[in-house]
């Protein structure tokens, strides 16, 4: 058996952050709340808050893996499951929050981070592995099993929108149209909801063998941190997620019309890369190691829980939050198009349980292709 290491005294502790740059960014909480207070420009605040969003998220996530290590596998996968894209859902809810004008936003940081995540972050870990090992493996049932349920997420997202776009009357929603876009939004929320929580039966409990990827028990390794500071971190860091996401949310409308950004290509492309630049480092990092498994896992895994579970809690938030305007799973074609085309792109990948670098050069290359069409969305499809 062997000896788990001792706790990490303080001064190891504040080491260990200064050995890593990406916790260097954390200078930019304090730099982002004195933009914001000294009422500076709108690009200086999004881009600091922005900054900022990115070592917090990852403290987040750190704080969340080890405080679910101390809670047994049941628990802690739960933890894990519920609490892997909480920095994209603060962010979401303060938008949420500043009104129905940024639903546009909300809705697209969804998609941003559902393609970012298959296309984005495994095309980088695949291409990161690649480097050291010429052919890599994964768990294809878990691979192929995410992909069927992302398949049966887009047909939810796709029904409003293509209740939006063929049976309207006119160009503009009667109020009737637009109640049964609601209506329909918040029955597909439950359904969604539904399947997510029969998704985690499935895989913690009834057929948890299935997503094992072949660890032993011997190898799991020990929690970074103990449950008391994991608990500090966690409430600190998504203090500070919250008080960045209301910086974001404040700024980001007069960033992007000072940028020349569209809403949807800040939404799909820049806010939904900050969410998840944590995860981004991570799923490359454990790529490099050789642990395929856990990087698609992390990959599908994020992009599953904002289909399934994200979207629909911000709908239902938005029925608390602006009951007269609730949130409606209505996108734009060029979102939808891209979600399906990315879940199909990823059953292409995990069919065969294998990859190398050039398939993750390929999902980075129609990532490009599509933050390409969202930089030139004209502003009537938007």
């Amino acid at each position: 058996m062997s000896i788990p290491p001792p706790p990490a005294s303080p001064r190891s502790f504040a080491g260990r952050f200064l050995r890593e740059p990406l916790y260097w960014l954390l200078i930019a909480v304090p730099v982002a709340a004195a933009l914001e207070w000294s009422h500076a420009g709108p690009v200086a605040v999004f881009a600091a808050s922005c900054a900022a969003v990115v070592p917090l998220a990852g403290l987040m996530g750190r704080a969340t893996e080890s405080l679910a290590a101390t809670m047994g596998a049941g628990v802690g996968g739960l933890l894990n499951a519920t609490m892997g894209n909480a920095a994209e859902l603060i962010i979401a809810l303060f938008l949420l929050r500043a009104g129905p004008d940024q639903y546009d936003m909300v809705k697209a940081t969804l998609t941003g981070s559902i393609i970012g995540n298959l296309l984005l972050v495994l095309g980088a870990a695949v291409v990161a592995g690649g480097l050291f090992y010429k052919k890599q493996t994964f768990n294809r049932t878990a691979a192929s099993m995410g992909a069927t349920l992302l398949a049966l997420a887009a047909v939810g997202l796709l029904m409003p929108t293509l209740y939006y776009y063929l049976f309207r009357a006119g160009r503009v929603l009667t109020e009737a149209e637009r109640r049964n876009i609601d209506f329909l939004s918040e029955e597909i929320a439950v359904v969604l909801l539904v399947l997510y929580g029969l998704s985690l039966l499935f895989s913690l409990r009834t057929h948890e063998h299935l997503f094992a990827g072949g660890k032993a028990k011997d190898e799991e390794e020990e929690p970074e941190w103990s449950r008391r500071t994991s608990l500090v971190v966690l409430a600190a860091a998504t203090a500070g997620v919250a008080l960045m996401s209301e910086f974001l949310s404040g700024s980001v409308k007069s960033a992007g019309e000072a940028m020349g950004l569209n809403k949807v290509f800040l939404g799909v492309i820049v806010l939904a890369v900050v969410g998840n630049a944590a995860e981004h480092s991570t799923a490359v990092l454990v790529a490099v190691k050789n642990k395929m498994d856990l990087a698609v896992n992390i990959a599908v895994g994020s992009s599953l829980q904002v289909a399934l579970f994200v979207a629909p809690v911000l709908v239902f938030a938005s029925m608390v939050l602006n009951p007269a305007r609730p949130l409606d799973l209505h996108f734009s074609p060029l979102e939808t198009v891209a979600v399906g085309l990315s879940v199909g792109v990823l059953a292409l990948v995990s069919q065969d349980g294998e990859c190398h670098w050039f398939e993750g050069v390929m999902l980075l290359g129609v990532y490009l292709l599509f933050a390409l069409a969202f930089f030139h969305l004209p502003p009537a499809a938007q």
